[in-house]
Formats: C-alpha cells, sequence, structure tokens
C-alpha cells in the first residue's frame, strides 16, 4: 500500500517561495497511470487542488496559481515537491500530497497526512 509524507518548514516568511518535499513509498511515482498532486486547506476553508505531476513527469496547474506555483520530481529518491513563491498569509494551510489516477481531484484515493504551514507578514 502506497504511503505519502510530507516534509519542509512550518513557518514562511511573507514573500518567500515554500517548498514543500512528498517521499512516497510503497510505489514508485512513475508508474502508470498516476498523479501526485499537492492539495492545501487553509483554516476555516474547504479543500484546494494546487496542481499535480503525472508519472509520466508532465504537470498540471491551477489556473489561480498558474504563475506561482512548480511541481518537480527526483525519481531516483521517489520524491515530489511543491514550490510556491511570493507567499502571503493567505498561503497559510495544510499542506497534503496525494495520489490518484484523476490529476486535480480534491478527493484522492491515497494522502499524507498533511503539514500545517503558516505564512508570517
Amino acid at each position: 500500500q502506497v504511503q505519502l509524507q510530507e516534509s519542509g518548514p512550518g513557518l514562511v516568511k511573507a514573500s518567500q517561495t515554500l517548498s514543500l518535499t512528498c517521499t512516497v513509498s510503497g510505489g514508485s511515482i512513475t508508474t502508470n497511470y498516476y498523479y501526485w498532486s499537492w492539495i492545501r486547506q487553509p483554516p476555516g476553508k474547504g479543500l484546494e487542488w494546487l496542481g499535480a505531476i503525472a508519472y509520466s513527469g508532465a504537470t498540471h496547474y491551477s489556473p489561480s496559481l498558474k504563475s506561482r506555483i512548480s511541481i518537480s520530481r527526483d525519481t531516483s529518491k521517489n520524491q515530489f515537491t511543491l514550490q510556491l513563491s511570493s507567499v502571503t498569509p493567505e498561503d497559510t494551510a495544510v499542506y497534503y500530497c496525494a495520489r490518484d489516477v484523476v490529476p486535480d481531484t480534491v478527493n484522492p484515493s491515497s494522502w499524507g497526512q498533511g503539514t500545517e504551514v503558516a505564512v508570517s507578514s
């Protein structure tokens, strides 16, 4: 069974770049036909899909974040990484990495436990 684990700083200053890594075990991030995504939930709000990287390496981003987001992967470490630039306090959220056969779902079949990120002004 696949397991996902997020890691990264819990506090980021405004205007800086948020960087989180998802380490995957129990399955390869290059396995057909999975998408590896990032989802977040701000305090008191619903889930928001941020973007995904496919088994092929192709990336898909939310239009609202397209100018600030980048998702990459390291296949040798079986990890994928989120970078979100120019963060503001509105980017404060619990960030989840996930896996599904659909790239942009907020109800994926496999989730990490989530990591809280606060953006200080």
